[in-house]
């Protein structure tokens, strides 16, 4: 690996590389009682490098994760201590290469939810991914010293200035990115956003791991229960900003207004682990906060999943400043 002009790059594709990772997921495999039966199917995306290898007890994935999210090979190992019921015992994970080697993990929710749409199965699948949050929020310092990024309220203001000095990657000016007028919309409200972010740390909910991605693609759905994966724009953050993204996409999904009861219905049973501690207005409330400024940390997961130089890496530059400008009731694009 190599850096250039500021951006950490590698070539997956290289015969060097193919061989190193090659010759781990065979001796993994084998460690596992497994045998490598056949050719492994590739996916390759500018954060990741995914290999689906056949095995004579059925499929083993392989995942190789950027610089930028490297993390994720910790969190899977993390997650599968203590939350074991909630997500994939990995087969192996080498957290300094950012690699994870994990079994099948069957049909996703997204395939339960295309014979059957009833949004029941997101109320039974949200309860599991807030048991996994509380268990895993007595290790966030310990994720953060491992690498696990660090958006929780008591530093997220910091990193939004931080990020609105990054002129590169918000494209001001550029096709796609910021105009100069929102661009200057945002610093002017970033006092604003510190201060809403004082707001949701003084509620006093622990901070976790926060997937930042969790939609129906991200939950495996077979016989064992609701399974969580993909972790690799995760965080440890204030936890209810997982619903910035859950809640949209099942709106957008389902083409339902933002005010609709059916979302209100899926945000109560997502945050009912929490009513032991906390009343339900003040749940709310920091559901509330915490869906608000949720847009930086979806801006940041982004720049890191595109701190590489492959080209491919254009195709979703744009939604660094597309997340960004949420901040001001845009959609991104």
């Amino acid at each position: 690996m190599t850096t250039i002009a500021g951006e950490r790059t590698f070539d997956w594709s290289s015969e060097q590389w193919q061989v190193r990772a090659r010759s781990w997921v065979d001796a993994q495999v084998s460690q596992a009682g497994r045998r490598v039966v056949g050719q492994v199917e590739s996916r390759v995306r500018p954060w990741s490098l995914v290999w689906r290898v056949p095995t004579d007890d059925g499929p083993v994935w392989f995942k190789a994760n950027n610089p930028g999210t490297t993390h994720e090979a910790v969190l899977i190992a993390t997650l599968a201590e203590v939350a074991p019921d909630r997500v994939l015992t990995p087969i192996a994970v080498d957290p300094a290469q950012g690699w994870s080697l994990l079994p099948d993990g069957g049909e996703s929710l997204r395939d339960v939810l295309g014979r059957d749409s009833d949004l029941t199965h997101w109320e039974r699948a949200l309860p599991g991914y807030a048991a996994l949050q509380l268990a895993s929020a007595r290790r966030a310092d310990e994720l953060v010293a491992r690498g696990v990024p660090d958006h929780r309220p008591e530093v997220l203001a910091g990193l939004l200035v931080e990020l609105l000095d990054d002129r590169r990657s918000l494209l001001i000016g550029a096709e796609g990115g910021l105009s100069p007028e929102v661009y200057e919309r945002l610093r002017a409200a970033a006092p604003s956003y510190a201060e809403r972010c004082r707001r949701l740390a003084d509620l006093g909910i622990p901070a976790t791991v926060q997937h930042d991605d969790l939609h129906d693609g991200n939950v495996f759905a077979g016989v064992y229960g609701y399974r969580y994966f993909d972790w690799g724009d995760a965080s440890v953050a204030h936890p209810f900003g997982t619903l910035l993204v859950t809640l949209r996409a099942i709106r957008h999904d389902r083409r339902l207004a933002a005010d609709d009861a059916r979302l209100a219905r899926l945000r109560d049973a997502y945050l009912e682990a929490w009513t032991d501690r906390y009343d339900r207005r003040t749940l709310v409330a920091a559901a509330d906060l915490a869906i608000s400024l949720g847009p930086v940390s979806r801006s940041l997961s982004w720049r890191r999943a595109l701190d590489t130089a492959d080209p491919a890496r254009g195709e979703f530059v744009d939604a660094v400043p597309g997340w960004l400008a949420e901040l001001l009731g845009s959609e991104p694009a």
